[in-house]
């Protein structure tokens, strides 16, 4: 049967995150993707100037008519900017008993922009942090879901996903690209104990999209009948590989994006 996975997120227009990483990821690793689209953002790689919100009734007419036909492996959740519409995407996964749900808690682009809406964090945190078999929140994204500092260091992230944990996340990845050092260094804590992820820290401003992008891989894996550990792993190597080969590519004035087919494409 063909891996199948949905992402339900933002578009952003540059092709760089949201729903087009996501896409670009399902297809480098060999999984069918379909979307659900939350918002429409007018961005480049030098910020976002324009959002554009779907109404929440036409979300939950996408995810109908996504899940009532598709044999949907694995969910990966990302940008959703209102209450209302993290509330229909919540009943909807209900709705069709969805499983293998990673949820990206998208609040800020990687140009600082804010993508959240101050009053949808709690439902974020009450409607979907609940149902997710996985949260990836980076730093800032941790910090502000349990209401503390920015993690300095991994005891710091530790403690910050044991807090998401208790508002009823399965597992939580707490991802350390923001931190410094030579090492960029995520980790696992949840059902089966804790994993640290550790990866060569790699010069470049192109990493638009890293976060989507990760959350989308460790989907993938999930749609293929990989278990959470492996597909976390499996998704950090991808990345990596994809952030190392960023730089092969010209796109934009600002923070340019990974290369999502660095296996694929072939380099003049």
């Amino acid at each position: 049967m063909t891996a199948i996975a949905v992402t339900i997120a933002g578009s952003d227009s540059s092709g760089g995150a949201g729903i087009q990483a996501d896409l670009k990821t399902f297809s480098a690793l060999g999984v069918y993707g379909a979307t659900v689209i939350t918002a429409l953002t007018a961005q480049n790689t030098q910020g976002v100037s324009a959002i554009h919100d779907v109404p929440a009734e036409f979300i939950a007419a996408q995810i109908d008519a996504v899940f009532s036909d598709l044999a949907v492996g694995a969910v990966k959740i990302g940008m959703v900017s209102q209450a209302n519409a993290i509330e229909e995407i919540a009943a909807g996964l209900v709705r069709h008993q969805a499983k293998n749900i990673v949820l990206d808690p998208v609040m800020v682009a990687t140009s600082g922009d804010r993508l959240l809406a101050p009053d949808a964090v709690e439902a974020m945190r009450s409607a979907l942090v609940r149902r997710a078999l996985l949260v990836t929140p980076n730093l800032p994204e941790a910090a502000a879901l349990t209401d503390t500092e920015i993690a300095r260091d991994e005891r710091d992230m530790a403690a910050q996903a044991r807090a998401i944990l208790a508002m009823g996340a399965r597992n939580v990845l707490i991802k350390g690209g923001h931190t410094e050092g030579a090492e960029s260094v995520d980790l696992l804590i949840g059902e089966d104990g804790s994993s640290r992820f550790a990866a060569e820290r790699i010069a470049t401003q192109n990493t638009h999209g890293s976060g989507c992008t990760l959350s989308s891989a460790i989907a993938a894996g999930l749609a293929k009948g990989l278990d959470l550990a492996d597909a976390v792993r499996d998704a950090k190597t991808y990345v990596t590989a994809a952030i190392a080969a960023a730089d092969r590519l010209r796109i934009g004035h600002g923070r340019g994006p990974l290369h999502h087919f660095h296996a694929l494409w072939r380099t003049s």
